[in-house]
């Protein structure tokens, strides 16, 4: 055991459940066993996240529910993109609540998820997929280390 505290420069390995409220599962390390190993401030969780790891020490436990505005933010309407039919393959079955990647032109690419499909227009929201939900964080900390320089 180590007596390193999570701070703001730390490297972390946990293992994390993210629930809904209603206590459905949105995502966790543990079904394949596999981890999460992040740089505090680089970017893969939001601040509030970080926040609510900071202090941590390895072996720890804890839950932590964070409402929308703290965890993936609300929906923003400017995110929904309604697009013609003839912007996707012919031959592609397209139907609600499928994610799909879109390429972005700096050779990214965002999921989106099919919200709607009318005639030759397909609604697509580019929102994450748990904005606007309370999210219960349920995180095991492993280890704790200072990245090396």
């Amino acid at each position: 055991m180590s007596d390193t505290v999570i701070d703001a420069n730390s490297e972390v390995l946990m293992h994390f459940d993210l629930k809904l409220e209603d206590g459905s599962a949105a995502d966790s390390t543990r079904v394949n066993k596999k981890p999460a190993k992040l740089v505090m401030g680089d970017g893969s969780l939001t601040p509030n996240f970080e926040a609510c790891l900071l202090g941590l020490a390895e072996g720890d436990k804890k839950s932590f529910t964070l409402a929308p505005e703290d965890a993936f933010g609300q929906p923003n309407p400017d995110n929904i993109h309604h697009m013609d039919r003839t912007r996707f393959s012919s031959d592609m079955a397209i139907s609600e609540g499928m994610i799909m990647g879109f390429g972005q032109p700096d050779g990214r690419e965002i999921p989106g998820i099919i919200r709607s499909v009318a005639g030759d227009s397909v609604t697509v929201d580019f929102n994450h997929p748990l904005a606007g939900q309370t999210v219960i964080f349920d995180v095991e900390i492993l280890s704790v280390s200072k990245p090396s320089a």
